[in-house]
């Protein structure tokens, strides 16, 4: 079997669960990670065979991504701002929203020296890790409620950003013991913000894989998560220090005026690439 014969039995195989230019995208990502190739190495090599190591992988591969598993915790990898990352059912899986919550940022702050970044709801410590490398002098401190998390976190921090520090905090509980009050620059989540009525609009591969007490919140409380977030920004932002967060589309108002208030500059609600709302932006009076 070649790796262009490979790519197009597997894709052939996955148009069972998946739309077909989706089967066809999976099939590749499978192709080059079994391999080892880069997107362009694996079309410039569709002729090769496949050695037989790789051959006797791809039964259970398939089987699982047959199972709806997202194909990053098959493979145990996401890309994410040029970066592949370890992932776990433990974590959610990067999105590129965040990717571009990453980009608002670093253009919002580059240059500054001595910038104190905190990343609550760190899962894989993508936001953090990315931040780290993008505003290269910046400290950086990302927490979570989960142990199995922050130890994927760590993981990628150590490959990727060493001098990003890791703690299991429960926000809703209590703040992080070594940041002191007025003292941040950055605040930056992208918290739960599912509502559980919002189950039905979900594909069978993130309700059953993905971690849920990342993504859902009650329909009677939405804003668990950004409430919080509005009064650990009063106290730990310093005077111009911002708060950037993402947040469910359908609650961008809602959301920005939980900041209403003598404490912050007024909120902005920031579209994404598709144009639909999905980043706050608040800064701290």
């Amino acid at each position: 079997m070649t790796t262009h014969q490979l790519t197009a039995s597997l894709a052939t195989a996955l148009a069972a669960v998946y739309p077909a230019p989706e089967a066809q995208a999976v099939a590749a990502l499978v192709a080059e990670h079994l391999l080892g190739l880069s997107p362009l190495q694996r079309r410039m090599q569709a002729a090769a065979p496949v050695p037989a190591a790789v051959l006797a992988q791809l039964p259970a591969v398939q089987a699982r991504l047959l199972a709806h598993e997202p194909v990053q915790y098959v493979l145990g990898t996401a890309h994410f701002a040029g970066l592949e990352l370890e992932v776990t059912p433990a974590t959610l899986i990067p999105r590129p929203e965040t990717e571009e919550l990453v980009q608002l940022i670093a253009r919002a702050h580059a240059g500054r020296p001595g910038l104190r970044v905190l990343d609550v709801g760190t899962g894989s410590g993508c936001l953090a890790i990315a931040l780290a490398r993008e505003l290269p002098q910046a400290q950086v401190l990302a927490v979570d409620i989960s142990a199995g998390a922050l130890a994927v976190a760590h993981r990628n921090a150590a490959r990727y950003a060493p001098a990003v520090q890791l703690a299991q905090v429960d926000i809703l509980a209590g703040l992080p013991g070594d940041v002191a009050p007025a003292s941040l620059d950055i605040l930056v989540s992208n918290p739960p913000y599912v509502r559980e009525s919002e189950r039905a609009l979900m594909r069978e591969n993130v309700l059953a894989w993905e971690p849920a007490t990342a993504l859902f919140v009650p329909d009677n409380d939405p804003l668990l998560f950004y409430r919080r977030l509005a009064a650990v920004a009063e106290a730990l932002l310093r005077p111009g220090g911002s708060c950037w967060l993402e947040i469910n589309e359908a609650l961008g108002a809602e959301t920005a005026a939980l900041f209403a208030g003598e404490a912050f500059e007024p909120a902005e609600v920031v579209a994404d690439f598709l144009g639909r709302p999905r980043f706050v932006r608040v800064v701290r009076r």
